[in-house]
Parts: structure tokens; C-alpha cells; sequence
């Protein structure tokens, strides 16, 4: 999970039901393997042979169409309905979230940067100028006053 987390948590929301709905379907499949139990019973996998060349086959793959699922969107949608005092709530909360989320994420790119990382750097970035452009759209959201 915190692989999963580091690598993707930037630009995709993982959860650990998820995850470990997941974890036993691939190994039936046969694209992991159980370790051996670690710390507090964590059950660890390793890929096998057969799952990199079916991770393989899916990197080659057409990618699909974004998907954007955004709770502060979905709710801005709606704007009119909201009281005044309701937006302006949700507005605050969205900005103090995404201002948190763009200092963690400039801390991490600081660490990745050390580790040479290209394509992780890349994505870094990505999440950066996303969370600058939510906090743009702030500044001047439609309800404010």
C-alpha cells in the first residue's frame, strides 16, 4: 500500500480495499505470490513472470480517456443551490486541503529529485500544477464574495 501510495498517490487514489480485494485475485490468477508474513501479520507479494508480462501487455495498451472525478467540481456545479455561507465553508475547506496537498507534494519532488527518478519527477510536477490550478480556480470561484 505504501508503494502503491508513493508511486501513484500523487495523480490516483488507491484504497486499501482495494487493494486487498485485489491482492488475492491476482494471485489466484497467478501474477503474484504470497512472501512469507511479515511485522503485525502484513502479508507481503512479489510479482511473478507471468504478472510482469501481463503488467507489460497493459502498459502497451491504449490508455483511455481521462477521467476527472472532483468532489469541489461537483459541488461548484451546483453553486446555486448552495446557501452563500455554505460555498463560502467549502470553498475555505477545499483551499486549506489543497494547500496542504501542494506543500507534501513539493516536499516529496525535493526527495524524488535525490533519487534521479524522471518519470516519478514528471507526475510530481503534474500533481503540482494541478493543485495550483485548483487553487487558482479559487481565487476566483463563482459565490465569493
Amino acid at each position: 500500500m505504501a508503494t502503491a501510495e508513493n508511486r501513484l498517490g500523487p495523480f490516483w487514489t488507491t484504497t486499501r480495499s482495494q487493494v486487498y480485494r485485489e491482492l488475492p485475485v491476482l494471485a489466484e490468477r497467478g501474477f503474484v505470490r504470497l512472501g512469507r508474513p511479515g511485522p503485525r501479520s502484513s502479508q507481503p507479494y512479489a510479482i511473478t513472470a507471468s504478472g510482469k508480462r501481463v503488467f507489460a501487455k497493459w502498459l502497451s495498451e491504449d490508455a483511455g480517456r481521462d477521467q476527472l472525478r472532483n468532489p469541489l467540481m461537483l459541488r461548484a456545479a451546483f453553486g446555486s443551490l448552495h446557501k452563500p455561507q455554505q460555498l463560502q465553508e467549502l470553498y475555505a475547506e477545499r483551499r486549506e486541503e489543497h494547500t496542504a496537498r501542494l506543500a507534501e507534494l513539493r516536499e516529496e519532488l525535493k526527495e524524488v529529485k535525490k533519487r534521479d527518478d524522471a518519470f516519478q519527477v514528471a507526475t510530481l510536477e503534474f500533481a503540482i500544477q494541478y493543485q495550483r490550478s485548483i487553487l487558482k480556480w479559487l481565487d476566483s470561484a463563482p459565490g465569493l464574495s
